[in-house]
């Protein structure tokens, strides 16, 4: 059996990062798209008619039960046959960062749109009232009024949802996506399965140093905006 090799770790953790782009475009493509969909079904369930609050709610419910891989599969294997099948597009040749894109899209809007929820529900509405009673307008008093305290409840909770939105992304490699963890499993296939132990560190320090970067980022978000809120109590 092949020892340990400790000076293996740095060498491929450098030749991990050549992918590193792939996992970020694939991590802030999620969250720009997701957060457009979970706005939709956050404005349905808070002030959408009957059908559109039934709808919002079977789709999160759908989302939230289905396990990130599950659909990652779905997606890749379903989506190309459906829109063949009913259009004619043939999308077999697509990029695979796209359904990878899709399937992350469908599970962060889902969760996303609860947090956008229930931060917006959880500020006083008498507050907007007011805004709108000395002259602001109803979009004023929500984007200079509402949202940054509801912005300021939600980060806690959108942190936590972005580092298991990173984390679950590491299952793209299954779809044959070289990002990190694929051009992971690339070069344990290249060495014949040896230093797989090294190369799977290697990858963990990874994700370890993305996830400090995050919560590092959202603490200081977090902060910043509860000044002011912190400058009045006191």
């Amino acid at each position: 059996m092949r020892p340990f090799s400790p000076l293996y770790i740095p060498k491929v953790f450098f030749e991990l990062l050549t992918s590193f782009p792939v996992t970020v475009l694939m991590l802030v493509g999620s969250v720009i798209f997701g957060s457009l969909l979970g706005f939709v079904l956050a404005r349905a369930k808070i002030s959408g008619g009957k059908i559109s609050k039934i709808l919002a709610d079977a789709y999160i419910g759908v989302m939230r039960c289905t396990p990130p891989i599950v659909l990652l599969f779905i997606v890749y294997y379903g989506l190309p046959e459906l829109l063949l099948s009913t259009a004619g597009i043939d999308i077999n040749n697509v990029n695979k960062g796209v359904f990878v894109l899709v399937t992350y899209t469908l599970l962060y809007g889902a969760t996303i749109s609860e947090i956008m929820r229930s931060a917006y529900e959880s500020v006083d509405k008498g507050q907007w009232e007011a805004a709108v009673s000395i002259g602001l307008s109803p979009f004023q008093a929500f984007y200079r009024i509402m949202l940054p305290q509801a912005t300021a409840v939600a980060l806690p909770n959108f942190c936590n949802l972005l580092i298991n939105l990173m984390k679950d992304g590491a299952l793209a490699f299954t779809i044959g996506l070289v990002d990190i963890m694929g051009r992971g499993s690339l070069i344990i296939s290249r060495n014949f399965g040896a230093y797989a132990l090294e190369t799977y560190i290697a990858l963990a320090l990874i994700y370890w140093c993305l996830t400090l970067v995050i919560e590092k980022t959202f603490s200081v978000l977090e902060k910043s905006l509860l000044r002011g809120k912190r400058s009045l109590a006191e």
